[in-house]
């Protein structure tokens, strides 16, 4: 993941004149921002234009010129607001080291912060590390949990959540699951077993499926995605590691080739450090210069 592609930006068409060398270095510092290989192709051809029509156009109008092309690719179509009966399941899946356990307990810090009644269901029982794990945040912010063995039917803990949190009277339930590889087949099945059992338990349930993908990964992340959405519809995407170097350029790819709203992303280890997803301070991280 290019470190400052703001900076880089700058210092290239700061030079005062833009060649073909200088659309192709143009060219590889999109690319290197995990932009993808058109996407990046499509950005240098937008800027050659500009200077075709005004060659003393300002290297600041130049930006903003890249902002809008950015803006209008990742104009990540809003959540759908869906008329359920409560409780919500919201079945949260990806690939181990991407964030998801923390990132399952932001999700239920701030639901509950806004009033709701929320449980957790700890269905990752391919690691006894992860149901503890999810245990402790459980405790920490005062959430109930619903825990099988380790090595237990998934699905069967995923429904246990479920039938637990229609009894308890809770608004929604975020649903852990193994954090697969999603190059194995097995797994995959598996985790299409525990979408089907949890629409046993609750009507329509899940009723949002989010991918939880690490923005450091580049051009992967896109894998991932494709490989989760066909195994079990995704509705959204929540991109962690946000608060580093790391800018994420690959979700304008997945929000556009799949067409799926970014939901929020994290920006720290806090359980506060969750925001809803903005397009606008998105793009300004991505060609920040700091």
């Amino acid at each position: 993941m290019l470190k400052f592609l703001g900076q880089k930006l700058r210092g290239l068409l700061g030079r005062g004149k833009i060649d073909e060398k200088s659309l192709e270095e143009l060219e590889k510092l999109f690319y290197e921002a995990d932009l993808g290989a058109s996407r990046s192709a499509a950005l240098a051809e937008h800027v050659r234009k500009l200077y075709r029509k005004n060659p003393s156009i300002s290297t600041e109008e130049v930006f903003e010129q890249i902002k809008k092309v950015l803006l209008a690719e990742i104009d990540s179509p809003p959540l759908a607001k869906k008329e359920i009966s409560s409780p919500q399941v919201v079945l949260i899946v990806g690939v181990n080291g991407n964030g998801k356990t923390t990132t399952i307990a932001k999700l239920a810090y701030r639901a509950k912060k806004e009033g709701k009644r929320v449980l957790i269901g700890a269905a990752d029982t391919f690691r006894a590390a992860a149901i503890d794990q999810l245990e402790k945040w459980a405790e920490m912010i005062d959430v109930p949990l619903v825990r099988g063995k380790p090595g237990s039917d998934a699905a069967a803990v995923a429904f246990d959540a479920i039938e637990a949190a229609k009894s308890r009277g809770c608004d929604v339930v975020f649903i852990d699951t193994a954090g697969r590889l999603h190059t194995k087949g097995d797994l995959m099945q598996e985790l299409e077993k525990i979408r089907r059992v949890c629409g046993k338990a609750h009507a329509e349930a899940p009723h949002e499926t989010w991918l939880i993908l690490d923005a450091t990964i580049g051009q992967n992340g896109i894998e991932q995605a494709k490989a989760f959405h066909g195994f079990t519809p995704l509705t959204g995407l929540v991109l962690t590691k946000m608060d580093g170097t790391a800018k994420g350029g690959a979700a304008i790819s997945i929000q556009k080739e799949l067409g799926l709203p970014i939901c929020y992303i994290g920006t720290g280890e806090r359980v506060e450090a969750l925001e809803p997803f903005d397009p606008n301070a998105y793009v300004e991280a991505l060609l920040s210069a700091t």
